[in-house]
C-alpha cells in the first residue's frame, strides 16, 4: 500500500483443454510475448487486460497504456485513473501456462466499491470482475509509514 495510490499481486494460471497441439502452440506465442500479447484488432483488443471502476464511474484500463506504463506519459503526470500492469514473469508448458504480475492503481480510489476486471478473449478468459472496498483501501493507505524523506 503507498499512500496515493495501491498495488495488486496477481497470479494466473491457464490449463490445456482440448487444444490441437498446433492450437496450443500459438497460445503459447500469445501468452509469452512481451506486452503479455496485447495487440489491437479492427474489432477488438486482444491479450491479458486489467481495468478498474471507481464509485463515481471512473475507469481505466491496462490497455490504454502500453506494458511500459506511466514511462509513456513523456514524464508528465497522467490523468486519473491509471491502471499499469508489470509483469513479474511466467512459465508453463504441455498443460499449463502460468504468470503473475503486479496492478498499479493510482490515485487511491474513493470509498465505495471498487470493481476490478480482468479479460483475455485469446485464452478464453471473458470479461470478469471482482468488487472491492474503497474505504479498506483508503484505511490501509492511511497506515503508511514514510520510512525516507522525499526530494
Amino acid at each position: 500500500m503507498h499512500s496515493t495510490g495501491c498495488s495488486f499481486n496477481l497470479s494466473w494460471l491457464f490449463r490445456r483443454r482440448d487444444q490441437s497441439d498446433e492450437d496450443w502452440a500459438d497460445l503459447q506465442h500469445l501468452f509469452f510475448q512481451p506486452g503479455m500479447g496485447i495487440r489491437r484488432s479492427k474489432d477488438r483488443q486482444t491479450g491479458l487486460m486489467f481495468g478498474v471502476q471507481f464509485p463515481d464511474g471512473l475507469k481505466a484500463s491496462t490497455g490504454i497504456m502500453g506494458p511500459h506504463g506511466l514511462m509513456e506519459s513523456g514524464g508528465q503526470q497522467p490523468e486519473p485513473p491509471t491502471l499499469v500492469l508489470n509483469n513479474g514473469g511466467g512459465s508453463g508448458g504441455g498443460d499449463e501456462f502460468s504468470g503473475s504480475g503486479l496492478l498499479w492503481l493510482w490515485p487511491l480510489p474513493p470509498a465505495g466499491e471498487l470493481r476490478l476486471v480482468a479479460q483475455w478473449l485469446d485464452l478464453g478468459l471473458e470479461e470478469t470482475s471482482i468488487m472491492l472496498g474503497g474505504r479498506q483501501l483508503r484505511e490501509a493507505a492511511a497506515g503508511v509509514q514514510q520510512y525516507w524523506a522525499e526530494g
